[in-house]
């Protein structure tokens, strides 16, 4: 499926000579937002391929991921298990507008502490689960693997050689290894990464084919999930000025980013840059529920 790219029209770009443009993955489906559409794209053929019944994955409260997953199996006719971080969920989850949405899409839910949620990926945790929900096919937190990379190794296409730089959020770097495998030879891929630490370095390089990439790690207002009242305002304003909302954990800090290295002449006059909106907009109802208690502007919906 190809998305068209919206130029994104801001005195400050065109004040400095550079291009940027945003391709709306955000507009791929209602529900299954931008990246996680690619990611689910191969793995749900595949599940049938195998003919699993159930698809098991992990999220936490706020989750894109999990939200797309419950919708994506229900939709292609799975049964979906999510193994949700945080026990305190339990009594809580129907007033979270991401947990009850998943569960109306048919998803069973399964809360474990924060100690038991880090054993994710060890194969006696999985065994367990498969002791006590019988077999199923198993989709890693964010939904990043081989098949989810082919799936967003799709989202470039041809129209878009002319662009200089692919910029992207990134999260467990499957959707920016996506793009560097699948990016034109005289272009470089920018990451932004919304966690705090270098350690996705190491994950995307285990990832890629080329090194024509850099992460750009000075953007994650704290870590993952954080945000501030400086980047509210930022959000709020672009929307206003574009009629484009951008998503607090993902987009919204790229975005900032970009702006700041626009600001700061990183790019040469002239450069083309293609931005990728990977979606999660599900997620600013939970986010605004977060910022009412801690008394901060909300983000427009």
């Amino acid at each position: 499926m190809q998305i068209e790219n919206q130029l994104v029209q801001i005195p400050l770009f065109v004040e400095k000579q550079v291009t940027l443009a945003l391709k709306r993955e955000d507009l791929l489906h209602p529900f299954i937002s931008g990246n996680k559409y690619r990611k689910l794209k191969y793995n749900l053929l595949e599940a049938n391929k195998k003919r699993c019944h159930t698809i098991l994955t992990f999220g936490g409260a706020f989750s894109n991921h999990i939200a797309a997953t419950a919708y994506a199996a229900n939709e292609k006719g799975f049964s979906s298990i999510g193994i949700i971080r945080g026990e305190e969920l339990k009594e809580s989850w129907r007033q979270n507008t991401t947990l009850l949405k998943a569960h109306e899409d048919g998803m069973i839910f399964k809360f474990v502490n924060r100690g038991d949620y880090r054993k994710k990926e060890e194969e006696g945790f999985l065994a367990d689960l498969r002791k006590e929900f019988g077999d199923f096919y198993l989709i890693p937190e964010g939904g990043t693997n081989k098949l989810a990379i082919k799936g967003c190794e799709e989202i470039l296409v041809s129209g878009d050689e002319r662009f200089d730089f692919i910029c992207t959020s990134v999260g467990t770097g499957g959707t920016a290894a996506g793009l560097i495998n699948s990016s034109f030879p005289h272009q470089k891929v920018l990451g932004f990464s919304s966690l705090k630490g270098d350690f996705l370095n190491k994950d995307i390089k285990r990832l890629t084919v080329n090194n024509r990439w850099d992460l750009i790690s000075e953007y994650h207002f704290g870590g993952y999930a954080k945000i501030s009242q400086e980047l509210i305002i930022f959000i709020n304003d672009f929307k206003k000025k574009t009629n484009i909302s951008l998503d607090p954990i993902y987009t919204g800090k790229m975005m900032f980013g970009l702006f700041d290295m626009v600001l700061r002449d990183t790019f040469v006059k002239g450069t083309k840059i293609l931005a990728i909106h990977t979606g999660g907009l599900q997620g600013i109802a939970g986010m605004n529920s977060v910022l009412k208690k801690k008394k901060l502007p909300l983000l427009d919906i």
